[in-house]
């Protein structure tokens, strides 16, 4: 295992302090990005632009059931939305999720 350089981090910045409410949806946010399979379902998502009809579980290569618990935990943080057409479910990224995801995130 290789050791990390010493680093002088300089002198710090005061920032506001987080707020509460900011602080458990960012934890929210990231625990729902804590697994590689959601963060590759997010990538390949964001990158379509538009719904995506196609079996998710090929994106992944894992199992559809599998595939199925990373989307649950996806749509019930709000990151992913998804929505059914007749006999098919359409995917997408909920851009205003990602958009404070990202706020969040630049704000640490």
């Amino acid at each position: 295992m290789s050791r990390l350089p010493d680093i002088s981090c300089g002198p710090c910045v005061e920032a506001s302090p987080p707020d509460e409410l900011e602080a458990e949806e960012l934890a929210v946010l990231c625990k729902a990005l804590a697994h590689p399979a959601r963060v590759k379902l997010m990538q390949y998502l964001a990158q379509q632009g538009t719904c995506y009809f196609g079996s998710l579980a090929d994106v992944v290569g894992l199992a559809p059931s599998t595939t199925s618990q990373h989307v649950k935990v996806l749509k019930e943080s709000g990151l992913l939305l998804g929505s059914a057409e007749e006999q098919r479910t359409c995917y997408c990224v909920n851009p205003d999720r990602l958009a404070i995801l990202k706020r969040l995130v630049m704000a640490l």
